[in-house]
């Protein structure tokens, strides 16, 4: 029985320690918490530094942005105002679950249409994302054009490998050999669509479509800001496309067939 007694002594002094070192473990983890924690500046001079600080942060952040607005103010142009070019370049907007365009889309292919019914483009380069055998936007763009338009199929060029706006760009430029050309998309993205377009190398003028105010033009509205410096990023270093593919003939073919 006193053995029995002792091992229960040990038990517990053991259960003990090891309570004591669980505590002291959670001490540090608190101690170093409140070492990373945030410290509220308490005096003047420490808000004023906290404040310059913040100030000069936030001017950092808005530069990209500032250049995009200074380096395309004066190429984006309505329906009514833009200038005739070879082709107008349609950026993808996503897909319904039933594989037609979302009304962003819609309202982009819409107005490449009008550009195209008043003479103002000669051939649609529609440009998007068909990375999966089931989600073919390029198609579903042309097929929208052809069938609710009436616009010829010869004069809609799909290019399937437009993941992204650089991506659409520098295809349209590398691959499809486009030089000059109007850009269709909703205003919060035109102006960084022609500073990318830009960038590869397109004499591009944009066409800004209406946006429909909802959280996902808030969504789009946010992330357009931190495209900026992406954007500003690639226009300083020009990277390959990252689907460059071979030369491609179809816009200069359509080109060629005439109206």
């Amino acid at each position: 029985m006193t053995d029995t007694a002792a091992g229960r002594t040990t038990d517990l002094t053991g259960d003990a320690g090891d309570t004591r070192a669980v505590a002291g473990r959670g001490g540090r983890l608190r101690a170093r918490a409140r070492r990373l924690r945030p410290r509220v500046p308490r005096t003047v001079r420490g808000k004023r530094r906290a404040l310059r600080l913040a100030v000069t942060l936030l001017a950092l952040a808005m530069l990209p942005n500032a250049w995009v607005y200074a380096a395309t103010d004066d190429r984006v142009r309505t329906t009514e105002s833009a200038p005739a070019k070879p082709v107008a370049l349609v950026f993808g907007a996503g897909l319904r679950a039933d594989g037609t365009p979302t009304r962003w889309l819609a309202d982009r292919l819409d107005t490449a249409a009008e550009l195209y019914g008043s003479g103002r483009a000669r051939v649609l380069l529609v440009s998007g994302d068909n990375s999966t055998a089931a989600y073919n936007e390029p198609e579903a763009m042309r097929t929208y054009l052809v069938e609710r338009h009436g616009i010829p199929a010869e004069h809609v060029v799909a290019d399937h490998a437009g993941l992204n706006t650089w991506a659409s760009c520098s295809r349209a430029a590398e691959v499809f050999g486009v030089a000059e050309a109007l850009l269709v998309s909703q205003d919060f993205h035109i102006r960084r669509a022609l500073a990318l377009c830009e960038a590869a190398g397109i004499d591009a003028w944009g066409v800004g479509v209406g946006d429909h105010a909802s959280i996902l033009w808030v969504v789009s509205g946010l992330r357009e800001m931190a495209g900026a410096a992406t954007a500003a990023w690639i226009a300083a270093f020009t990277p390959e496309p990252e689907i460059a593919g071979p030369r491609e003939t179809a816009v200069q073919d359509a080109l060629r067939a005439g109206p």
